[in-house]
């Protein structure tokens, strides 16, 4: 996603603002740009390749003195290790449950860091998305899940997460923070007036 202007930001901090008139919840929006960096993993593939090289070469018909193999060897390791340090490259190499168990450790790390489990009457509600693993999450706390299952948001989660596919994660933000405020007033109304949490996106 590109940087959001002061314009941009706002009229999502609107958006949750107006959301919570509806109900009593407490919304939150979480930006990552990723949830980690993966460096090692890219330089494990580059290592793997590299190690397999004098294999490969002595099954050709080129002949390479030993040293030769071993200059060989370390070319292709530091060329793999530079090229998949790429983004674009970088996350093709990581296993897609990898990226989403990374991307889930960090959603309960912003629940705790953003204070949602601090609200009157466990009220809080995350909305938690990681760009470069695709990956949308939408955590509530006790006060909403005592009634409100758990399924009710995968097809909430699945539209934003088609959304951050193709880049445009600031409307799906504001379609989510809409759709999740009409699910949760069904059962939590607002009663007061009251706002304990951001209302602007935080992005990490």
């Amino acid at each position: 996603m590109a940087l959001l202007n002061k314009q941009q930001l706002d009229q999502l901090a609107d958006t949750v603002k107006n959301a919570e008139t509806k109900t009593d919840a407490e919304i939150v929006t979480v930006y990552a740009h990723a949830s980690d960096d993966y460096r090692f993993i890219p330089t494990m593939w580059a290592a793997m390749i590299a190690l397999l090289t004098p294999s490969v070469l002595l099954l050709s018909p080129l002949w390479l003195a030993p040293q030769d193999l071993l200059l060989v060897q370390m070319g292709v390791f530091v060329l793999l290790a530079a090229s998949f340090q790429i983004p674009a490259l970088r996350y093709r190499l990581i296993p897609k449950r990898m990226k989403h168990h990374r991307a889930a450790l960090m959603a309960r790390r912003q629940f705790l860091e953003q204070g949602l489990h601090h609200t009157k009457d466990r009220t809080g509600v995350l909305i938690f998305v990681s760009a470069a693993e695709h990956y949308v999450e939408i955590m509530v706390d006790q006060g909403i899940s005592n009634h409100i299952d758990n399924s009710q948001w995968q097809s909430i989660v699945t539209t934003f997460t088609q959304k951050v596919k193709t880049g445009a994660v600031l409307e799906g933000f504001e379609e989510c923070v809409n759709s999740v405020a009409n699910v949760v007033s069904d059962v939590l109304p607002a009663t007061h007036e009251q706002n304990e949490l951001e209302d602007r996106l935080i992005v990490i």
